[in-house]
């Protein structure tokens, strides 16, 4: 199993759109795909199940590991699609103790996905680098960066990648997939200009060529509580994320890619 989290420095930059999305585009692709909310604010199960609020999640097992996965796996109407929920505990303390508090029962999560079979999972943090969300980065096996297309925004990557070598001394052999650039307005010069200044301050293979346009049926997928390729009229915005999953596959394929997805 491949697992990878998706991780940014700063909150508001597409993050749950992007792993609700991705998600969805390795399970159409007849990838076993779990989702897995670890943001305390929930959004991925407040988009997806409305019940979410109610379920038993990702941070109920951080409070006590005995809970079966069984219990907090929620299937979805694809087959190969199925989601964890944040959980009630989610209020608990989510950055108390620093980075490692939790790293042994988050890498025991992770073991227990993995031995239910499940090719992928996709971990969608909070923001910022420390408390819960440094533990899940130091116990994947990749990273995937969401980065909003603004001025601010770009300014706050070379932190990212700072606070992303610390990390990689708890884990070393974590693959670091490069910055996805979002919510790019075409037709704004603001938005063009800063993901042209991204592109210059970073090496050409840390960014994906994929991104991801600001798009009103993300808002209207996400009010909907359904991936965006499930809409009436979302064929078009699926291929932007189908195109990421190649690029992401094509980056995974010395590890063993595409095939340890399938694996």
């Amino acid at each position: 199993m491949i697992s990878i989290a998706v991780s940014s420095q700063k909150g508001g930059v597409g993050k749950t759109t992007v792993s609700i999305n991705l998600a969805h585009s390795f399970a159409r692709a007849g990838v076993k795909t779990l989702l897995v909310d670890a943001d305390p604010q929930g959004s991925v199960g407040l988009s997806l199940t409305r019940q979410s609020r109610l379920l038993a999640g990702f941070y109920d097992y951080l409070t006590d590991p005995g809970i079966p996965l069984d219990r907090l796996i929620v299937p979805t109407r694809l087959e190969t699609f199925s989601l964890v929920a944040n959980g009630q505990g989610s209020d608990y303390e989510t950055g108390g103790g620093g980075v490692g508090a939790h790293l042994a029962r988050v890498r025991a999560f992770i073991r227990s996905v993995s031995a239910r079979g499940f090719d992928l999972c996709l971990i969608d943090t909070a923001a910022g680098l420390f408390g819960v969300t440094g533990d899940v980065i130091a116990s994947s096996d990749a990273i995937l960066i969401p980065q909003q297309a603004e001025p601010l925004g770009i300014r706050s990557v070379p932190k990212l990648l700072e606070g992303l070598n610390r990390l990689r001394v708890m884990n070393p052999r974590l693959s670091v997939l490069g910055v996805c650039l979002t919510m790019v307005q075409h037709d704004l010069a603001e938005s063009t200009e800063a993901a042209a200044a991204l592109r210059q301050l970073l090496p050409q293979e840390m960014i994906f060529q994929t991104q991801i346009p600001r798009d009103g049926l993300f808002v209207r997928a996400s009010a909907r509580g359904l991936p965006i390729g499930v809409l009436e009229d979302g064929a078009g915005a699926q291929v932007v994320f189908d195109s990421l999953r190649a690029e992401i596959e094509a980056k995974l394929e010395p590890k063993g890619g595409h095939h340890a997805t399938r694996s």
